[in-house]
């Protein structure tokens, strides 16, 4: 009896062991760390669906502007703080790869993604969405004071149109640096000179989009006093998505004359030290998908770089696209930009 039962105990342990081996093992989810500027958003239901997916949990940390995130990047970058970075734009994309701070990996999503965007050849920075940089203007001012709109930069300089446009400070606003980079583009080394003419027809400079927005433009707040500021050709889209009441059309618009406007393109890198390589890139790949791309129109009011990505109808409607947006190589940029603000600052602050 006694060797029955031992026999049977023996059995029952074998049968657990094999079970136990054969059980898929339960794991707590891994968290990915996502630093990002102050602008992203992503809607909650993508953020799960690629949770679920990948047995992940997905923290974002928010620091600053695009030019600060950058900088806290930089300055942690032996004890990182993130597993991946979002939001360096071709303004500033130079100055993160010369720092060094992202490892390569070309995502098979890349196949997709028009040359255009691809601005680092060694697949470090993966572009994700862009968008144009361009003067909005308030429709209702213009038709009330039977005012023509300006169609370029030059007529910003002209009397008509003195003290009616507001724009950012580039050394405190990327917003504002974009600007001034359409500028350049369009005026080479004489840049500055286009600057004292507008200051000269009394172009008034704040430090952030936010105050040029909803404080001095009167498109939007309705009460500002310049019906022109720098801000983007989406803008018109988010003023219906978000008008309250409901509005039929939009009241701002954009100029989109040729080198008026520059294209920002935003990107996406693995920061160099993370510990989940392999949850980043897959997070990479998402970013690039159709998901993630048809959720940022109305999440951040950017274009997605993914062709295969349906536009939402606001954005069909009402935001607008120049066909010859201003551009600069990110090596020019990277090369020039401090001594472009430091000239700027020159100009217009002294």
């Amino acid at each position: 009896m006694k060797k029955t039962i031992l026999l049977l105990t023996t059995f029952h342990f074998l049968l657990a062991a094999c079970a136990s081996r054969s059980a898929p093992i339960s794991s707590a989810p891994q968290t990915l760390t996502v630093m990002t500027h102050d602008s992203f958003a992503v809607s909650e239901d993508v953020v799960k669906l690629f949770e679920d997916m990948n047995n992940g949990k997905i923290v974002f940390l928010p620091s600053g502007d695009a030019g600060a995130m950058l900088n806290k990047a930089i300055l942690t970058q032996d004890a990182p703080l993130a597993d991946v970075m979002f939001g360096v734009d071709n303004t500033f994309l130079s100055r993160a790869l010369e720092e060094d701070i992202f490892e390569p990996y070309a995502s098979p999503e890349l196949s997709k993604i028009p040359d255009e965007f691809k601005l680092d050849p060694s697949n470090r920075a993966t572009p994700v969405d862009y968008g144009d940089v361009c003067i909005n203007y308030d429709k209702k001012y213009f038709a009330e004071n039977k005012l023509t709109v300006p169609q370029n930069l030059n007529d910003l300089t002209k009397p008509e149109y003195k003290k009616l446009l507001v724009v950012e400070n580039p050394a405190t606003s990327s917003t504002g640096l974009a600007f001034l980079l359409a500028t350049v583009a369009r005026y080479g080394d004489s840049f500055t000179d286009y600057w004292q003419a507008l200051k000269d027809n009394g172009v008034v400079v704040v430090d952030g989009w936010e105050t040029a927005y909803y404080t001095n433009f009167s498109g939007s707040s309705g009460h500002g006093p310049q019906p022109m500021v720098v801000s983007y050709a989406s803008s018109p889209a988010a003023e219906v998505v978000f008008a309250n009441p409901p509005v039929d059309d939009a009241p701002t618009a954009s100029i989109l004359g040729p080198d008026t406007c520059f294209r920002q393109i935003e990107f996406v890198g693995i920061l160099k030290g993370t510990p989940n390589r392999a949850l980043a890139e897959k997070f990479i790949d998402f970013m690039l998908s159709k998901q993630f791309q048809e959720d940022m129109p109305l999440q951040m009011f950017v274009y997605p770089v993914n062709p295969d990505a349906v536009l939402p109808d606001a954005f069909v409607k009402y935001a607008q696209q120049p066909t010859q947006p201003a551009t600069l190589s990110p090596a020019d940029i990277a090369a020039n930009r401090d001594e472009w603000i430091r000239a700027w600052t020159n100009v217009m602050l002294k």
